[in-house]
């Protein structure tokens, strides 16, 4: 079978292979035929060793996937099923989605939800569906459109785009932070945003607490930037982190907890039960099925051939928008 197989004998390389043998799939119940699969940031990590991504060798990355059950050993799935994929650690310690096949234990799959395509669904890939969970985590926590302005930090990225649009579709007024503030006339017009922030603002430590401005957040950098949100979230209000882009630090203080009572929750996607993630994808196709928004977030589909170079330019920050390859 045709896939990308990183290989570390003697040095790491990525490479586009046609000649994998199916029979070096790893244990599973179920077996896909892929259609689709992503390239995310961790992937292109992952690819160009610009990240400790890999935990065993050689591997198949592609942290999502999306197909057709074509074996199946669980009574959960059966042959013919459309099914997707998105974490449990494949692609990085369990061969993933940048292959024509990929066997997987059941639980790892979620089925299709209606009003998405395959496609569809891998457009919005990991990065829409841990939107989504920031978005209910805020709605959960009562931060609703009428309480205040939210940020978005990283708004040009994956997670970061999805965020913006989706809590704009919803009534809320979001400000898009990021550097790329060449850009803004794609965070406004396109994604929805109400207004654009220079990021540079908050990459620098900051003051433990700043005159209250966010209803609530969705951060996707970690370190400073998450410090100087929280710093400036108004009372009662919530931080949903889901990235670490600029660092894993967090050199903040317990002011904002203990003095504003607002809350910091971590987004998880990779381990996710599958009630929340149903209800995730349930929540997408009902806000993106029918809709124009994965038109404008933007998709550029590409062949398991051009993996590697293209990995090479999504870590340089050369592209806007999704990567969706068609396997």
């Amino acid at each position: 079978m045709k896939g990308i197989l990183i290989l570390k004998d003697p040095d790491y390389r990525a490479v586009f292979s046609s000649n994998i043998s199916e029979g070096d799939l790893p244990a599973g119940d179920v077996t896909v035929r892929v259609k689709y699969s992503t390239l995310n940031y961790k992937d292109a990590l992952a690819i160009t060793g610009k990240g400790l991504i890999i935990r065993n060798f050689p591997m198949v990355p592609g942290i999502d996937f999306a197909g057709e059950v074509i074996e199946s050993q669980s009574s959960a799935y059966r042959a013919g099923d459309e099914v997707i994929l998105n974490g449990w650690g494949v692609g990085e310690n369990h061969w993933g989605g940048l292959a024509e096949l990929a066997r997987v234990p059941a639980q790892y799959l979620t089925p299709k939800p209606d009003g998405l395509s395959l496609k569809d669904c891998m457009a919005a890939g990991t990065a829409g569906y841990t939107a989504m969970l920031c978005v209910q985590a805020l709605a959960k926590n009562g931060v609703t459109p009428d309480k205040g302005d939210i940020v978005v930090s990283g708004a040009n990225g994956g997670v970061g785009s999805f965020a913006t649009a989706l809590l704009a579709k919803l009534g809320y007024t979001v400000t898009a932070l990021t550097r790329r503030t060449h850009e803004s006339a794609y965070l406004t017009d396109v994604l929805g945003a109400a207004a654009v922030m220079d990021g540079s603002e908050y990459r620098a430590k900051g003051k433990p607490l700043a005159k209250e401005r966010w209803a609530g957040a969705v951060d996707t950098l970690g370190s400073h930037t998450l410090a100087n949100i929280c710093a400036a979230t108004r009372y009662g209000g919530t931080v949903a982190a889901c990235g670490l882009a600029q660092g894993m630090d967090f050199d903040g203080t317990v002011a904002p907890f203990i003095l504003r009572g607002i809350t910091l929750a971590g987004i998880d996607s990779v381990m996710r039960p599958a009630a929340d993630r149903l209800t995730a994808w349930s929540e997408l196709a009902a806000l993106l099925g029918g809709s124009s928004l994965l038109q404008a977030i933007g998709c550029h589909e590409i062949g398991l051939e051009e993996v590697p170079q293209t990995a090479e330019r999504l870590i340089n920050g050369e592209i806007r928008g999704r990567v969706v390859v068609a396997v």
